[in-house]
């Protein structure tokens, strides 16, 4: 799967459900990401933003179309493929661009998977090709991973539906230019829950954004839907059948978020192992201590295991089941691990990680938001016990 200048920790296996194919994309991934993303992470995490051109750059190396549909542009179903590149991406460091570059992965499903074929059309082809910007919007002030309660109301009006209400912590949603929007047309509950695409630029939607404690380089943002006309042309998928595709989109955002996670792992890794091999302390290499030989052991053990469970469950994936309860433990486990790994190998560097500017600091710095994105940590548990029957 990977290829590390590393001594051997049990880390540098390449994966056997991996194909030549797959492998000659990463490849290509890696190299993209060497010279497009790693040199500037830095830079662009500090200016709050990355450049509008990066996805045009990601479209033509073929990230942005994994896991939708040939006909619009995109590679078909694959989720070693999707595993992969969300590792890739994960190793460069920086969370905030990889939101904000990827944020389509979650706003355009429910369209591929739901849309019209008009809607499709119309869609998905220039989001793929990154001349548009999908984002996705579900969560509320009032409530997160509650989406049977959500409180932002769409009434039809003829051709059109009004939408009034708010949005909030939206990625990609300042810069974004389709937001798949989740509104309720119905009763209470999940039953009368609707989803729609909103465009950039509909009169009445407006933006706020916000400033947060790590993901710099990607854009998040408050949505403000006042007297706002949507189409009915944009309705995606069934009146009140909603609440389905939005669950289908949680699991894969939960598998993405996870296996960036064990990307996030490599990196800081990689960073406090080259620093341990120079850094001298009283006249020898901080390596040659007992004490950050064991470190660099135990974070490669757990590792390991998180590593084992998401290429587990990738596979079970591409196969056609859906183990939900699997995916939420996975989710857990990736993120606890991150926490515990980005922890360690700050306290490896020292001062020098705690001075930004480090994949260590930056990742440290990122690693709540992956245990509330996507659903947190409880709801993660309190999911798979549902699951359980437990």
């Amino acid at each position: 799967m990977m290829s590390l200048n590393l001594p051997d920790f049990g880390l540098k296996r390449k994966s056997t459900m991996f194909t030549e194919e797959h492998e000659a994309f990463r490849d290509v991934l890696s190299r993209f990401i060497a010279k497009e993303i790693s040199p500037y992470v830095s830079q662009w995490d500090e200016a709050n933003e990355f450049p509008r051109e990066l996805y045009k750059k990601a479209a033509d190396v073929g990230l942005l179309g994994i896991m939708f549909p040939e006909e619009y542009g995109g590679t078909g179903i694959d989720y070693p493929l999707s595993y992969l590149s969300a590792v890739e991406l994960g190793r460069a460091g920086s969370g905030g661009i990889n939101a904000g570059l990827m944020s389509h992965t979650i706003g355009t499903p429910p369209i591929a998977h739901l849309g019209s074929d008009e809607l499709k059309a119309r869609v998905i082809p220039s989001v793929l090709a990154g001349e548009k910007i999908s984002a996705l919007a579900i969560t509320e002030p009032g409530g997160g991973s509650d989406v049977q309660n959500l409180k932002t109301v769409a009434r039809r009006e003829n051709g059109h539906y009004v939408l009034n209400g708010e949005k909030t912590f939206i990625t990609s949603g300042m810069r974004a230019d389709y937001y798949t929007v989740a509104v309720r047309t119905g009763e209470t509950g999940m039953g009368g829950i609707s989803l729609m695409l909103v465009e950039k630029g509909m009169e009445g939607f407006t933006q706020t954004p916000l400033h947060k404690m790590g993901w710099w380089a990607s854009d998040t943002a408050t949505l403000h839907f006042d007297n706002v006309k949507v189409p009915v042309e944009n309705l995606i998928g069934g009146e009140n059948a909603g609440f389905m595709g939005i669950m289908m989109n949680f699991n894969n955002e939960r598998l993405f978020l996870a296996s960036a996670c064990y990307g996030h792992m490599l990196g800081v890794f990689e960073e406090a192992l080259d620093w341990a091999q120079q850094r001298e302390t009283f006249g020898k290499p901080l390596i040659h201590r007992q004490v950050i030989r064991h470190k660099f052991v135990d974070m490669a053990m757990k590792m390991q295991a998180v590593r084992a469970v998401l290429e587990e469950l990738a596979q079970r994936l591409q196969l056609g089941e859906s183990p939900i309860t699997e995916i939420c433990m996975a989710k857990n486990l990736a993120t606890s691990t991150l926490e515990y790994v980005a922890n360690e190998c700050l306290q490896i560097l020292g001062g020098a990680g705690y001075m930004r500017g480090t994949k260590v600091e930056r990742i440290y710095r990122e690693t709540k938001v992956m245990t509330i994105g996507g659903g947190s940590s409880e709801i993660m548990k309190d999911l798979a016990s549902r699951q359980m029957g437990i």
